[in-house]
């Protein structure tokens, strides 16, 4: 049984409790408080955690450290490339500067929800905060079962709740005015084909020639491409299947984009063969530059971001392409189950639980039914 003890050091007292372990050998573990009545606190708080088995000696290791070591040991081996990098992103860019220096057996709820509120002053969105506490909340847990602490400081955090961001989406005038600006951009036929697809700009990414027919105006969608950054093995571009089954699919182009996927190919080719190299095979990737290397996911991002200020749409993403392309064809009464199917939704519902409150048309045509049910009747 544990045994404490209270000495006076000049204005504060120094707690000491006495204890064998399990093997016999004689520990001890001591602390200090400003007063005698808190120093007993103390002394009967640590006796009880010994006696118990509950008392965990402070770890030296800063959250930094543990956090790398959480992520090279438990996320890289057993989640997707693609999710271990996310995860790795967020810690570096989002949490490591403001907890990174902080000792791990002393992070506080306080030190949490001020990163929090950082976050959010900084014009972050909630999802990415909510993002930040789900990756701290299962490595804290990590550090309670390896005994690196006692409890979950994540407990007494409060995570802001979710709030949607508002789609953005462009109409006729916004989308000439874009093409328009990219005309002479290296970059100009994916954003073509991303506005008048509604593809995923990894899904893009990942067409190979042979998933195109210009004649028949197809195309198929069978992979999506990612640019990975992990510790591990490096930087490198992963190839994966699609998002869900219902990703894989065949979609419908339009006539002018085939005609702009044509000229292009044509303009590669013809760059292609003054250097001397092969024109483009079925299993080259589309959107690529002439040596047949892919776009990078972020080099597109960055480059529509500069497209949208240079030409007065600033706020408009890259993924507002898609939601353009179906808000503009359920306005034209196009059936739903055509625009899911083109967006690789998994089902309809997808489709009218993200569109449908965007459509006016769709809300007014619902009100005159109704209109004619009930005052038809009447009338009759």
């Amino acid at each position: 049984m544990a045994r404490g003890s209270i000495t006076q050091r000049g204005d504060s007292f120094r707690v000491r409790v006495d204890y064998y372990d399990l093997n016999g050998r004689r520990r001890q573990v001591s602390g200090t408080a400003p007063s005698f009545r808190k120093a007993e606190l103390l002394s009967t708080k640590l006796q009880g955690e010994v006696d118990r088995g509950t008392f965990l000696k402070p770890s030296k290791i800063k959250v930094e450290a543990f956090l790398c070591q959480w992520l090279e040991n438990y996320v890289v081996p057993s989640l997707s490339a693609s999710t271990a990098e996310t995860y790795g992103f967020m810690i570096r860019h989002h949490i490591l500067p403001q907890l990174g220096n902080i000792p791990l057996a002393t992070l506080q709820p306080q030190a949490i929800q001020n990163l929090y509120a950082g976050m959010i002053k900084d014009g972050l969105s909630t999802a990415t905060v909510r993002k930040t506490h789900n990756i701290l909340h299962k490595s804290l847990e990590n550090a309670v079962k390896m005994g690196l602490i006692i409890r979950n400081p994540l407990v007494a955090v409060e995570c802001p709740k979710l709030h949607s961001r508002e789609m953005t989406t462009m109409n006729e005038t916004d989308i000439h005015l874009l093409l328009d600006y990219a005309q002479n951009s290296p970059y100009y036929s994916l954003f073509y084909t991303l506005i008048f697809t509604g593809m995923r700009r990894s899904e893009a990414l990942g067409l190979k020639w042979g998933d195109v027919d210009l004649l028949m105006l197809k195309i198929s969608i069978n992979r999506s491409l990612t640019y990975l950054n992990t510790v591990r093995e490096g930087s490198r571009i992963l190839l994966k299947s699609p998002k869900t089954s219902k990703s894989r699919r065949f979609i419908s182009i339009t006539p002018s984009n085939a005609i702009v996927l044509r000229e292009y190919r044509q303009s590669l080719n013809k760059t292609r063969q003054s250097l001397g190299m092969a024109l483009l095979a079925d299993g080259d990737f589309v959107f690529s530059i002439f040596d047949g290397k892919p776009f990078l996911p972020n080099s597109v991002t960055h480059a529509w971001i500069k497209l949208t200020r240079r030409c007065g749409l600033p706020g408009r993403r890259l993924h507002d392409c898609r939601h353009t392309y179906a808000t503009l064809l359920l306005r034209q009464n196009v059936h739903p189950s055509i625009v899911a199917n083109q967006l690789g939704h998994a089902s309809v519902k997808t489709t009218l639980d993200i569109y449908s409150h965007s459509i006016p048309a769709l809300q007014e045509a619902a009100a005159i039914k109704f209109d004619d049910i009930v005052i038809g009747k009447k009338s009759v």
